[in-house]
């Protein structure tokens, strides 16, 4: 039987299909375009924080953030379908791509709102949200983007201490991303009372 808190190796997950999914291009918040490379000045970086619907929202309330989409990364099933991502055979876990202008907005800036909004010391799990798809994560698109995530990660745990647990959170070069069904994108503003199992430590960073 499989363990949905126990990552599947590439030999056993899913196969997947070539035929990607097909969305809608059009922010259903902003209007900007979900597919559209990072312009000049921009950059992005995929952050998994357990559900999307609620992680997603979170960023595309920031100034300075250009654009959002969830999706799937981190895995090894090609164009995987939602369904697949909760079986627990895919190995992917839910991601929100960020597209930040970093005039506006640093990465740094944007990490703490990430490390504070989630429970980072959970493994496969957030909250009541069990399975490898929910993990804590952080994939990143260049050797500085690296060394910000990982010098943020050690600033957080100086701050969790002793008593809050150990941060497992991935933080690792970006694979492939997998835009999510129509339907997840921009969930919460379609879907006002929809789930959100967003929900912090408690511990946050010293105001700036």
């Amino acid at each position: 039987m499989l363990n949905k808190q126990t990552l599947i190796s590439a030999q056993d997950a899913l196969p997947g299909r070539e035929t990607p999914l097909v969305i809608d291009d059009t922010h259903f918040v902003n209007q900007s375009s979900l597919t559209a490379e990072p312009a000049q000045g921009c950059e992005q970086i995929l952050l998994g924080m357990g559900c999307f619907w609620g992680a997603e929202r979170l960023f595309w309330q920031l100034d300075g953030v250009v654009s959002t989409s969830v999706g799937y990364s981190g895995g090894f099933t090609v164009n995987p379908t939602y369904e697949e991502v909760c079986s627990g055979q895919t190995g992917h876990t839910e991601v929100v791509r960020v597209i930040f202008d970093t005039n506006v907005i640093s990465l740094q800036q944007l990490l703490r709102t990430f490390w504070e909004k989630h429970d980072p010391t959970q493994g496969m799990r957030q909250g009541n949200d069990l399975g490898t798809q929910y993990r804590s994560a952080i994939y990143v698109f260049s050797e500085e983007q690296l060394q910000v995530a990982i010098n943020s990660k050690e600033e957080y745990q100086t701050l969790l201490g002793n008593n809050k647990g150990s941060i497992t959170t991935d933080i690792l070069p970006a694979g492939k991303y997998y835009f999510a069904e129509n339907y997840h994108q921009q969930y919460l503003a379609k879907n006002p009372n929809g789930y959100c199992g967003i929900g912090g430590t408690g511990v946050c960073f010293p105001p700036q």
